[in-house]
């Protein structure tokens, strides 16, 4: 069987950068096994697969090139960006069904912000040592102690006193993905409130190896998580929030990410995480019957 897969870039900055997703729109005739073998052929940190839906407009599953996770943010830009694209989206409020519930989406223009749940965190104090240890830091370069915090994944949240002590960190993937398994983590995203661009909130790299991801370039999963806890702990109090990621990569490749709260009484009660996509291409990958 011949499948094809968009290759949409989700969280440019004005056209570039970004981070590539599979996209496989009419999904249903594949099984989970073939899904799999997909997202493994295509090779990117995931696949998002569309196919029809009872409770919301559209089912999508998301697939990295070694199992299949919840929810993926950039996966979930690329698809919808996608999905407009191709002029399946009507109305500017859509929705999607995934294996832990029905999350809505919001078109705007020319972008698609995906809705997380309130963050629920949880201190991990007696995890640091080992958490510097992964990261290759001591406790003097933190700007915060490590957090976990949790809008629908699980990511520790790390802060670090400025972008250049962020870019020189070369992590112990073998360690990260001990801690990651152990809590339960999508991984880490280490963070810097010293910013490459003015008018931005945080700039970060994100660490998932229990999930075959080295590193990524943007992560909407994590950005809501992180916009969180910069105004429930660091006193960012505005209701938009920008965050870069991809600036310190190897190979870099800026992107932006937008985050919208909404706030009663001091206390988040919803969020959404978004931005802009743009189609790179299309492959076509054969899978057996």
């Amino acid at each position: 069987m011949k499948v094809q897969v968009a290759i949409v870039q989700a969280f440019v900055e004005q056209g570039k950068g970004g981070n590539p997703a599979g996209v496989v729109l009419q999904a249903d005739p594949l099984s989970q096994a073939q899904k799999q073998a997909v997202a493994k052929a295509v090779g990117y940190s995931e696949t998002a697969f569309v196919s029809t839906s009872g409770v919301a407009d559209f089912k999508v599953e998301f697939f990295t090139p070694t199992c299949q996770i919840a929810h993926c943010g950039h996966a979930t830009i690329a698809t919808f960006n996608l999905l407009q694209a191709q002029g399946l989206i009507s109305n500017p409020h859509s929705s999607k069904e995934t294996i832990d519930g029905i999350r809505s989406v919001t078109l705007r223009h020319d972008q698609a912000f995906m809705q997380q749940l309130a963050p629920v965190y949880q201190p991990i104090e007696e995890w640091q040592p080992q958490i510097l240890q992964a990261l290759g830091l001591q406790n003097a370069d933190l700007s915060a102690s490590p957090l976990l915090a949790d809008t629908g994944n699980a990511f520790v949240l790390v802060g670090v006193t400025d972008k250049t002590r962020l870019s020189a960190i070369t992590p112990d993937l073998a360690l990260v993905d001990q801690i990651s398994q152990q809590l339960d983590l999508i991984g880490f995203y280490v963070f810097s409130t010293d910013t490459y661009l003015p008018g931005r909130a945080a700039t970060t790299r994100m660490f998932a190896p229990r999930y075959g991801i080295s590193e990524e370039a943007a992560t909407g999963m994590a950005a809501g998580p992180l916009a969180c806890y910069l105004h429930d702990f660091m006193q960012h109090k505005q209701k938009t929030l920008l965050i870069e990621q991809g600036y310190a990569m190897t190979t870099p490749s800026p992107s932006l990410l937008q985050v919208e709260l909404t706030v009663q009484n001091d206390q988040i009660i919803n969020l959404e995480a978004g931005g802009r996509a743009a189609i790179s291409h299309w492959l076509e990958v054969e899978v057996a019957d």
